[in-house]
């Protein structure tokens, strides 16, 4: 296995640190409204990333948390509390918006089978173990109290920006410019571990702590679950590359404070999802979910594709008329499979040859596109259906298309009395050509056209569609 490590910004060999076991954490959603389909993308490369790991024989322990308490708007730690944003959008406590709306996530997941982690945790689980590295961090001088808040300071450290070398006075990433500044700060750059004194007076959510009572920053929880679940040597940590500054920065520097030794190999970031105007993001106000893609008639596991045609380390530009274009190349996919014959033994030749270029397409850094194209190169070979239908199913363990699901539903909302009668209209045609009776082959081919049916003659045969 091949994979770029943010940290060292180069593709390595991945060497876990117990050989044939991983030890993945994956950043989850903050759950204070749908997941639009941006967010999506990364939990749909991360799952990618997972499953390719298991199919080449490791041994993957995967967890994820969910934000239900301390996520800021800025992503730093100024802003309004998202949790709490959500609850007085809808006039609801803060516990049961993050009870819908982590239903709601793992429902678009499961729509775009991205496999649950193995283990899920709430921030508000696990408020002990972040009292006690908090009090860690303080014994060991890498904290302070001002202004009743307690702040990790990033002083103490030979090296914060341990992604990439900014200067402090280049410090902008992740700040908006309408909060204000925090002056109880020693450092621009340290951020707040727990708040006692918060400007948020109807904060819900609010714990007992050696500091008084308050909760915890946003930073902390995913250094505690992790270690929680994974112990005190993870091999590799995933989010957005938007999860690279402040975020991972700061989680790097709070646990590695706290353990004394390098906490984490390998860094994964998948790049944004963009349209015309840029970033997807919730703050834009009208996003595009996966309940909105399957209203507009598109099934979510053609969004699916849409993504492992792009590499995740570009940005990825959405548009619908792209995603027409993947949606109708899915279900002729799914079509041309599903016609495949259970026709005798597997050909074990062909079988390893084939599994063999696509481990090594998806071993190599995740080259989504590169094994949807030995999909089809497979599809083409020469062998039989039992062989092909074989490597579907194995190659569908990673890609997670449904490629043995069935047929598409017709790209057509046609019902049968109509198909029928275009079927037959195309038969009579046939034969009309047959006997050289060309006028009346065109005379059906225009009174198709009539009533808003083209046809077109392909090599494959004649093909029709709603114009």
């Amino acid at each position: 296995m091949r994979i770029y490590n943010t940290l060292t910004k180069r593709v390595e060999e991945f060497k876990p640190n117990v050989e044939g076991k991983v030890a993945m954490y994956t950043c989850g959603p903050t759950v204070y409204h749908f997941a639009h389909i941006g967010n999506l993308r990364s939990y749909i490369m991360e799952d990618v990333l997972e499953k390719t790991l298991r199919y080449i024989g490791y041994d993957v322990k995967r967890v994820m948390n969910i934000t239900d308490v301390g996520h800021l708007t800025s992503d730093a730690d100024t802003g309004e509390d998202k949790m709490l944003k959500g609850a007085k959008r809808e006039h609801k406590s803060v516990m049961d918006i993050a009870k819908f709306y982590t239903d709601a996530f793992f429902s678009d997941a499961g729509k775009l089978n991205i496999k649950t982690p193995d283990v899920v945790e709430p921030a508000t689980n696990c408020i002990a173990e972040f009292i006690h590295m908090i009090e860690v961090l303080l014994e060991k001088d890498y904290a302070y109290i001002s202004g009743d808040n307690v702040y990790f300071d990033t002083s103490k450290l030979k090296e914060y920006y341990v992604f990439a070398n900014q200067k402090e006075t280049e410090l902008l990433e992740g700040v908006r410019d309408d909060v204000d500044v925090d002056e109880n700060k020693r450092n621009k750059s340290d951020f707040v571990l727990w708040f006692t004194k918060s400007k948020f007076e109807d904060q819900e959510l609010k714990w007992d702590s050696p500091w008084g009572y308050g909760y915890p920053g946003w930073h902390i929880e995913c250094s505690c679950i992790s270690m929680k679940h994974l112990g005190e040597y993870m091999d590799i940590h995933c989010g957005g590359v938007d999860n690279i500054f402040p975020h991972h920065t700061n989680e790097i520097a709070q646990s590695e404070s706290y353990l004394g030794h390098k906490w984490c190999n390998y860094w994964f970031h998948v790049h944004h999802l963009i349209d015309k105007n840029g970033k997807m993001s919730k703050s834009k106000g009208d996003f595009l979910t996966v309940s909105l893609l399957e209203e507009k008639g598109y099934s979510p596991l053609a969004y699916r594709m849409f993504c492992l045609q792009s590499h995740y380390r570009k940005p990825l530009e959405f548009s619908f008329d792209t995603l027409d274009n993947v949606s109708s190349a899915y279900n002729k996919l799914l079509n041309r499979i599903s016609n495949l014959k259970d026709d005798g033994e597997v050909d074990t030749k062909v079988f390893e040859e084939y599994d063999a270029k696509f481990k090594d397409a998806i071993s190599d850094d995740l080259n989504t596109s590169m094994a949807i194209t030995i999909v089809y190169d497979a599809l083409k070979a020469d062998t039989n259906d039992a062989t092909k239908k074989a490597l579907m199913g194995s190659f569908d363990k990673v890609l997670s298309l449904g490629l043995l699901d069935g047929p598409a539903v017709k790209e057509e909302n046609t019902d049968s009395e109509l198909e029928s009668f275009v079927t037959a209209k195309i038969e009579e045609r046939k034969e009309a050509k047959k006997a050289k009776d060309f006028a009346k082959a065109d005379a059906i081919r225009a009174e198709l056209l009539a009533m808003g049916i083209a046809l077109e003659d392909t090599r494959e045969g004649v093909k029709w569609k709603r114009v």
